[in-house]
């Protein structure tokens, strides 16, 4: 109702969870790193706490499209299941045979497709959000289903995210074997009064809004007083308070929008007057743990990039503040291929060979070819190679799409740019990536760079697999 009033292309404060809205600042982007870190390098369960409405789900599906492409994922989101329907659960989306079985059979079935997917060289995870919720007998099961291994290695690796009350059941003396098989505990704290102002304007830009702040300082105070910095309830409020401005034909969110969005809404406290502290001692506990297990992913992608060529080591892009996470996988990429004829392995930029250009030297393609280009890129393109995510948004914005090429133009390679257009997802959506490169590791070689740069965006890697 309030989008053309605020120049927004799309509602910035939905509390379901939409991935390029993911928030990187208050620890969330550290944790996210730290998660994909611990998750293909241990062997442990790992466990991932919040309040209600803190962003866990968020956090899951950001998971979900950022781990790497050997890894299997099952995502259980109905965890009341006893134990022999959390196996059969898991066996169903690993596709192993489900002939009638016994619960000792089907956990034998289930070992032996494990043990084939090792065997080609990937990695299974479960990620079973609202785990608190859980029967007793079937978090047990989770614990048995952590012991199926190879000689060397586990075959299943376990996430499990839930409510506070989940390190409840956990510090029971009948949870204390698998509480002891939980190498990483994250906590999702609130966020801070001081993050609040920087999430709520980082979604309405993401959502297409180009003015100044909107909401004003005394309005994010009451936000943040209300919503106990729960990403939840700041989007609900955010959103009423947009509304209420709507109706009275205000262009900026002061104290009385806030308040009546507060009236509104009728928030009860979170949990109790004990809660609060103990979130917060609990999430300063593990910031450290988060921190090291970021540098190390880091490390890790920054050691491990393989010797690429010259084509793998164009620069990477910058992403516009529209697009922090990644998009669903369903749409199609398209892309313009062309390289500078003087370009160098030496400057980082793709050999000649690799892209013919049919331009002069200055003249940069319009959208329109760029479109064009985009299709045959697409069709010689390896399913194994990746790219950089710059920007996603409606198909009716071509002009921001322009506006952002030529904004991009003087700081990265433009030949180098693609552009598609794609309705797979089920609207029309334009994108503009960047770069074309052989392996994950080379991309993400290519974005520790960029974090060291002034361009002061979160691009981010997508695959060609995933897109098709």
């Amino acid at each position: 109702m309030y989008l053309d009033h605020f120049g927004l292309r799309e509602a910035p404060f939905r509390i379901t969870p939409h991935t390029e809205f993911f928030f990187a600042g208050a620890n969330r982007g550290a944790t996210l790193e730290a998660l994909i870190y611990a998750i293909t390098h241990d062997e442990g369960i790992v466990k991932v706490s919040g309040e209600v409405g803190s962003g866990k789900t968020m956090l899951c599906r950001m998971l979900l499209e950022k781990l790497p492409e050997n890894v299997e994922t099952v995502y259980l989101a109905n965890p009341s299941l006893s134990r022999d329907e959390i196996l059969h659960a898991i066996a169903e989306e690993l596709r192993a045979p489900l002939l009638e079985r016994n619960s000792h059979q089907l956990l034998r079935a289930l070992q032996d497709r494990l043990i084939d997917i090792y065997a080609t060289g990937r990695q299974v995870v479960v990620m079973i959000d609202e785990a608190h919720a859980m029967p007793p007998e079937t978090l047990e099961e989770v614990r048995l289903l952590s012991n199926l291994e190879s000689n060397r290695h586990k075959l299943l690796h376990i996430v499990l995210f839930g409510q506070p009350e989940l390190d409840d059941h956990l510090g029971e003396s009948s949870m204390r074997q698998l509480k002891e098989r939980i190498t990483h505990n994250f906590a999702l704290e609130p966020l801070r009064r001081s993050d609040i102002g920087n999430y709520l304007m980082f979604r309405i830009r993401a959502a297409g809004y180009r003015g100044p702040d909107l909401f004003t300082s005394s309005a994010i105070q009451l936000i943040s007083k209300a919503s106990e910095g729960l990403t939840r309830r700041v989007n609900i409020l955010a959103d009423k308070a947009l509304l209420s401005a709507f109706s009275e034909d205000k262009h900026q969110i002061d104290n009385k929008q806030v308040k009546a969005a507060i009236r509104d809404a009728q928030f009860n406290p979170m949990r109790d007057g004990n809660a609060r502290p103990k979130t917060w001692i609990a999430g300063a506990s593990v910031v450290t743990v988060i921190a090291v297990l970021a540098y190390l992913a880091g490390s890790y992608k920054s050691t491990n990039a393989p010797s690429a060529t010259p084509a793998a080591n164009a620069p990477a892009g910058t992403m516009a503040s529209a697009s922090p996470a990644a998009k669903p996988p369903a749409e199609v990429s398209a892309t313009t291929a062309s390289t500078p004829r003087n370009a160098s392995p030496e400057a980082g930029l793709p050999s000649p060979a690799s892209a013919p250009s049919t331009l002069h030297e200055d003249q940069q393609p319009t959208l329109s070819e760029r479109l064009a280009a985009s299709e045959e890129w697409l069709k010689t393109t390896p399913n194994t190679h990746y790219f950089i995510q710059l920007l996603s948004t409606d198909g009716s914005n071509q002009r921001d799409v322009e506006l952002f090429l030529e904004s991009i133009s003087g700081t990265l390679d433009s030949r180098q740019i693609r552009v598609y257009r794609s309705s797979l997802s089920g609207r029309d959506r334009l994108g503009v990536i960047y770069g074309d490169y052989p392996s994950r590791e080379a991309a993400t070689a290519e974005l520790a760079k960029l974090a060291r740069s002034s361009l002061g965006s979160n691009p981010y890697v997508r695959s060609i697999n995933k897109i098709r």
